[in-house]
């Protein structure tokens, strides 16, 4: 990835000491938002090519973690120590964007107000224990992603009718026709089998007769569907976060929320799936 974000390169090289060693995730900020697919066309390129992508889309590297200061590893340390020797790293250094340092605080009244930023493209927050270790390669991060709920009208179905594996949805635009809004994520037995029985064939002519759909971003392959009668309301739980067509990032799925977690750092930024880095 280094060769394809020159700008976050030269500010490591230029702003940090040697030794040094972080964790984080890097963003593009346009227009308002932080458009994952900006990050995805600029990883490809290399060279000339890379170069110009700094100046159309450049980068930030948001920091979450500090793993290694002057050569000797943090990794230990428990992470309310980390977090002020970044802090104080950052102070010390005057570090400058491209390398930010990311927002963070254990007041709830404070992580609640960043939940309303959503709509920048921001996925939630992320928790993590004050007291333990960078563990590398392992889960040690709580993702709390904001969702909201809609209505949308079935119009097609992946799979039988009978027991649906996924459902294309619409919603009426202004001049009253029902326009594709997305895909669901794959079903249960049991709600499918319930949605079974109240789906019915298109009992005059569809819609969205003649129309194809993708089966996904990236690919060409075409969706394989049986169209309905459009007349079933469902309630959907979605991501909020939108990429720079308005389309939701990612689908929803539910997440089990536990009660007896202690206090932990919240952080605005970040997304991490291990501390290993690979966010």
């Amino acid at each position: 990835m280094t060769t394809a974000f020159p700008e976050i390169r030269a500010a490591a090289a230029v702003q940090l000491p040697a030794g040094t060693g972080l964790d984080g995730e890097q963003v593009v900020w346009e227009h308002g938002r932080l458009p994952f697919e900006r990050l995805q066309q600029r990883l490809v390129r290399r060279g000339s090519g890379a170069i110009h992508g700094a100046q159309q889309w450049p980068a930030h590297y948001v920091v979450f973690d500090l793993v290694h200061a002057d050569g000797t590893d943090l990794a230990g340390w428990p992470y309310e120590r980390r977090r002020a020797a970044l802090e104080a790293l950052f102070a010390e250094r005057q570090v400058e964007p491209p390398l930010t340092l990311c927002p963070s605080t254990t007041d709830p009244a404070v992580a609640r107000g960043w939940l309303e930023w959503t709509a920048a493209g921001l996925e939630g927050l992320c928790f993590k224990r004050l007291r333990d270790p960078y563990t590398g390669g392992a889960w040690a991060w709580w993702k709390y992603k904001v969702r909201t709920t809609t209505e949308a009208i079935v119009g097609a179905v992946t799979g039988s009718l009978a027991a649906p594996r996924t459902v294309l949805l619409g919603r009426y635009d202004p001049a009253g026709r029902l326009q594709y809004a997305g895909r669901s994520t794959t079903l249960s037995q049991l709600v499918g089998r319930a949605l079974g029985d109240v789906l019915d064939r298109p009992a005059d002519v569809h819609p969205w007769e003649g129309w194809t759909f993708s089966a996904g971003w990236g690919t060409q392959r075409t969706l394989e569907v049986a169209l309905v009668e459009p007349a079933v309301v469902l309630e959907v739980a979605v991501d909020v976060a939108r990429d720079a067509a308005g389309r939701f990032r990612h689908p929803a799925r539910p997440h089990r929320i536990r009660e007896d977690m202690d206090v932990r750092q919240v952080l605005l930024f970040g997304e991490p799936g291990a501390d290993s880095g690979e966010d």
